[in-house]
């Protein structure tokens, strides 16, 4: 007990120290986090060894629950219509990666199994730093960002063909060297998991090849069947004790048993989780789900890039230093130009390229599983994996600076005066908000409380990339685009929110929305009054003037303090409200937007009538309340 007390201290002080300083010198979380690890083992010995390695499969679980998390942000549909990047941008990605990496360790005199190996070992990226990074950025929904997201997905799943085709690879042995290795597996495996788990791997193991794809097919199907239909029922049965702590442990329950499931058919439990997240993601207890997994996701994220920082071996890095840092570098280098070129193909330009590129660089956490794999399988010679986990964790350990490097060249583009490309819109919902300044971020904010989805377009990438910052999903582009309100879902949407800076864009939005919906409910914000007519002739169903209901609240507390009461207050307030709503439309059928308001006779005439019956209606009320007021209101609202 005092041991684990103690590396729990030095974990959780080295996160608390190191984070918040590298996050302050504009580092980022991960870099803090693999610095942090660096001091505690290499450096001060005071993690290392079989410690490492167990605390390493522990924090495992923050990359599933995070993939799990980015499931219940993808909708099914927003799955499928990824399908052309998933499928050919990632597996381009990894089939000539893998290519590249075998001719050059061929080059270097390896067999042509070693060679292949090693390619579909740095064929894979960090799916843990890049998610990770990209989410402190607010570059997830980039065109750069949801193009790395689908090739780290498409390397999740080939993990699975991976450690499938490794096997078939394996260097010549002894008939003694397969018996221990069989047995030593065996015992590992009982240890490990207890005899329940070897029962079912053994089980599997004996049933011919299409008994194994029928079990592997039912468990994913079990997990899509238990989602659409056991959710509910669980969340009611749970709800009934009325315990939050229960929600957390169903939480971490659906989490920890699908990875257990998946792994018990020789799946990954990361795709496992990520399967589970997109079958929930339609489900009303989404929002529930994401909070109750954040911490426990943020914390082991950070424990497993700890782990990656202590687990470097300075021993074997002193042995030949300049060749692993070259190593390291050319396995960048060599990912970066295979990346820029099939980012090219496929449309993305400057800042989103850039970030494509140097984004998906490094080896990943899944080089690991891969590398012990091959070692215990005897397809790796005697020595290499060493080398090769100190290639993957320096590469790794590189991203941050890669990352800062990306800042650097997106500044150097936004001083240039480049126009960033508008982001790919892949999601959908009952609410379009168009415009997230001050007015629309209060919108949003309430909709979004009150359980309702909503999609956010902006043209400000500022604004876009601080809402990111606060987990608001945003996306960056031009709202009065036709392209892309429709592909924000404006032919299903409910309502539509115009709340733009600049009426003129405003008009044109509310127009378009109008002519391509009409049974689409628009609610518009307006600068002035004269705004406001031309929004009503464009078709909007609902507008507010941007300070007419503040400015009416501010009137109330000047009655207040002019002696009425709260009630009599109030009183003027609503029926001011009232009034004036029918006035505007009144005098919005009397408005000519090609002549000034001073110089429309009719539309002068009609408003001082509406102003005098207004003053009268209030002071018959104040009257009728009681109380006299000794003024004459006078004015118009702007």
């Amino acid at each position: 007990m005092t041991g684990f007390l103690f590396q729990a201290t030095t974990l959780l002080m080295a996160m608390v120290i190191a984070v918040p300083l590298a996050a302050r010198l504009g580092f980022g979380s991960v870099l803090g986090y693999l610095a942090a690890g660096i001091v505690i083992g290499p450096v001060l010995g005071l993690v290392g060894g079989h410690q490492t390695a167990e605390l390493q499969h522990m924090a495992e679980f923050g990359v599933v629950m995070m993939l799990f998390l980015i499931g219940l942000d993808l909708e099914p549909r927003a799955l499928w219509d990824m399908r052309h990047r998933l499928l050919g941008l990632g597996g381009l990605q990894i089939a000539i990666t893998t290519l590249v990496v075998l001719l050059a360790a061929l080059w270097l005199g390896q067999v042509w199994t070693v060679a292949l190996a090693v390619g579909m070992i740095f064929a894979l990226s960090s799916t843990a730093i890049v998610l990770q990074t990209l989410t402190e950025k607010g570059l997830m929904q980039t065109a750069g960002g949801r193009s790395a997201f689908s090739v780290l997905l498409a390397q999740d799943i080939a993990v699975i063909p991976m450690l499938a085709l490794l096997p078939l690879l394996a260097l010549p042995r002894s008939v003694e060297q397969v018996i221990r290795a069989g047995r030593e597996h065996g015992t590992a495996a009982t240890q490990e998991a207890g005899g329940a788990h070897e029962v079912a791997q053994n089980f599997i193991a004996g049933l011919p090849g299409w008994g194994a794809t029928l079990v592997t097919i039912g468990a994913v199907a079990a997990i899509i069947l238990a989602g659409i239909y056991l959710t509910r029922p669980v969340f009611r049965f749970i709800h009934a004790a009325r315990l939050r702590e229960m929600y957390t442990a169903l939480a971490l329950l659906i989490v920890v048993g699908i990875s257990f499931l998946m792994m018990l058919v020789g799946l990954s439990p990361a795709l496992g989780a990520f399967l589970a997240g997109v079958v929930l993601a339609n489900s009303e207890f989404r929002h529930e789900l994401e909070s109750d997994l954040a911490p426990f996701k943020g914390l082991l994220l950070g424990l497993f890039f700890i782990t990656v920082g202590a687990g470097i071996d300075f021993a074997v890095l002193t042995r030949a230093p300049l060749q692993i840092v070259a190593f390291a570098l050319a396995v960048i280098f060599a990912k970066g130009i295979i990346l820029y070129l099939l980012g090219r193909a496929f449309g993305l330009r400057r800042r989103d390229l850039w970030l494509f590129t140097l984004g998906l660089a490094q080896a990943g956490e899944f080089g690991f599983v891969l590398v012990a794999f091959s070692n215990q399988q005897n397809v790796l010679p005697g020595g290499m994996g060493e080398v090769l986990l100190l290639v993957i964790a320096l590469t790794m350990l590189i991203t941050p600076l890669l990352f800062l490097i990306y800042d650097w060249l997106s500044r150097r583009m936004q001083e240039a005066g480049e126009t960033p490309e508008p982001d790919q819109i892949d999601a959908s919902g009952p609410v379009i908000i168009a415009g997230i300044g001050r007015f629309g971020q209060v919108v949003n904010r309430l909709v979004r409380s009150t359980g309702f989805e909503t999609v956010v377009l902006d043209h400000d990438l500022g604004v876009i990339q601080q809402m990111r910052r606060f987990g608001i999903k945003s996306f960056f582009g031009d709202p009065t685009r036709p392209d892309l309100l429709l592909a924000a879902g404006l032919r299903e949407a409910r309502v539509l929110v115009a709340a733009l800076d600049n009426p003129d864009a405003c008009v044109r939005l509310v127009s378009f929305a109008r002519r391509e919906r009409p049974d689409l409910h628009i609610v518009a914000r307006a600068r002035d009054r004269a705004h406001v007519f031309r929004l009503y002739q464009a078709g909007a169903d609902d507008i507010v003037r941007e300070v007419f209901d503040s400015a009416l609240r501010a009137g109330r507390y000047v009655l207040e303090n002019m002696g009425l009461s709260e009630y009599e207050a109030a009183g003027a307030e609503k029926l001011f409200y009232r009034h004036d709503r029918e006035s505007v439309r009144e005098l919005a059928s009397l408005w000519d937007p090609d002549i000034p308001e001073h110089e429309n006779a009719a539309y002068v005439a009609r408003a001082r009538e509406l102003e005098h019956e207004l003053q009268t209606m209030l002071l018959s009320q104040l009257e009728q309340q009681g109380t006299g007021t000794g003024g004459k209101p006078s004015g118009t609202d702007g």
